[in-house]
């Protein structure tokens, strides 16, 4: 598979990414990175891009995540290795990502649940979170972006 265009290497859109990387630097010190790297691997999963599951994944390896937590992203539901504030975070992603499959979008029990495990910032920073990661997905999505060539801090 081969990207559409070579995106990273395109004025306009580096101006893009540029913005969007900015976006994502504010938001960086209000959660913890670990609860950060699953929101993006998990509306990564959501969204089906490769490359940034890819991507994020490895971060987190290399931040010093635990592979069988990685393993059970996709089904944290089911799994007992998430903290409360970290599955609240993840209904939130869900939620928020799936806008279109769930009427109302974000429940008022999920945003309830999440208000417990963090404050207005961290909330602000989550939402955020979401909403740039989802940004980033559907740019490589649309682009068909591959996966696999990540290395971990390769875009700085």
């Amino acid at each position: 598979m081969n990207a559409r265009i070579n995106y990273f290497g395109n004025a306009l859109a580096g101006k893009v990414m540029k913005h969007l990387n900015s976006a994502g630097a504010a938001v960086h010190s209000a959660l913890p990175v670990a609860t950060q790297e699953l929101v993006k691997i998990r509306a990564s999963q959501i969204n089906g891009c490769g490359f940034c599951t890819d991507m994020h994944t490895k971060d987190a390896l290399a931040a010093g995540e635990d592979q069988q937590r990685l393993n059970l992203v996709a089904t944290w539901h089911e799994a007992n290795v998430f903290t409360d504030a970290e599955r609240a975070a993840l209904k939130v992603t869900e939620e928020g990502t799936r806008i279109a499959d769930a009427a109302g979008g974000v429940s008022d029990d999920a945003w309830t649940d999440a208000a417990k495990h963090y404050d207005e910032d961290q909330l602000a920073a989550l939402i955020s979170l979401i909403a740039i990661i989802n940004a980033y997905n559907r740019i490589n999505v649309i682009n068909q972006q591959p996966a696999g060539d990540y290395q971990p801090g390769m875009f700085g």
